[in-house]
């Protein structure tokens, strides 16, 4: 049996009653995660991603199948939302990719095959004997475990209507790749690539029952969110020049000109 951990997961292995997890505190970025400069979002978030985050399209093989991702950053390995204290910005909106951290559900191969059903897995690092247990010796479900439970089950069926929308996009070939540029006042001009957004031209163009459809499935006004987001990118300069700002030492002031 073979096991795929999911982006930005080290080792994963399948959950178990009798495991005792390291869970981490409220808001705290796990160590994995605190270099990642995007994180995918599901379909229920992207109201609330869009207040603070870029929400893009990545494709991870080759434009076959693609992601809905948070933007986190302008930079390789900056995630620009996380504190001196490792832990996210309050004032931001902390996805559930982090907030289901350690936990997650995925698909295993056996012999080859990769099987339909999914199962609950813990990073492997999590297990710890000083850490929670998840059932009681009768193995049922403790509170501290019900409440991770369900927001897991139901962040991968939401997360199973982002990857039909990303592949209705991809059917329509509405799809377009796009590159975001900054240029910081004194720095090397910044370009990220790789990225995909909705061409508003080919989506205009859609048939109107096409159209009918997508509005139905909840898919169009996700678009135009997802459109109105990639302002965001300004939002990360200015937040990338506020916490530079923030980190030089302060100007030490010369005695002699006092006096």
């Amino acid at each position: 049996m073979e096991i795929t951990p999911p982006y930005g997961y080290q080792e994963i292995v399948p959950l178990a009653k009798t495991h005792k997890v390291l869970l981490p505190g409220e808001r705290k970025l796990p160590v994995l995660f605190r270099n990642l400069t995007a994180l995918p979002l599901s379909f229920s978030e992207f109201a609330l991603a869009a207040h603070d985050y870029p929400i893009a399209l990545i494709s991870g093989d080759a434009g076959r199948t693609f992601v809905a991702m948070a933007i986190l950053g302008v930079e390789v390995q900056k995630n620009l939302f996380l504190t001196a204290d490792d832990t996210w910005d309050p004032q931001a909106y902390l996805p559930v990719y982090v907030r289901r951290y350690p936990f997650c559900m995925t698909r295993v191969t056996v012999d080859g095959r990769e099987q339909t059903e999914r199962i609950a897995c813990v990073e492997k690092r999590a297990l710890q004997p000083k850490g929670e247990a998840l059932y009681d010796g009768k193995g049922q479900p403790l509170p501290v475990w019900e409440g991770r439970r369900k927001l897991l089950f139901e962040f991968e069926a939401d997360l199973a209507r982002t990857e039909a929308m990303c592949h209705k996009l991809h059917e329509l070939q509405l799809m377009e790749p796009f590159a975001a540029q900054a240029a910081p006042a004194g720095e090397v001009p910044i370009t990220l690539t790789g990225m995909h957004r909705v061409a508003e031209e080919r989506l205009h163009a859609l048939p109107a029952n096409v159209l009918k459809e997508l509005a139905q499935s909840g898919m169009l006004s996700r678009i135009y969110v997802h459109l109105l987001s990639l302002g965001n990118f300004q939002r990360l300069l200015d937040r990338r020049a506020a916490l530079r700002a923030q980190a030089k030492p302060a100007k030490r002031t010369d005695p002699k000109k006092l006096n």
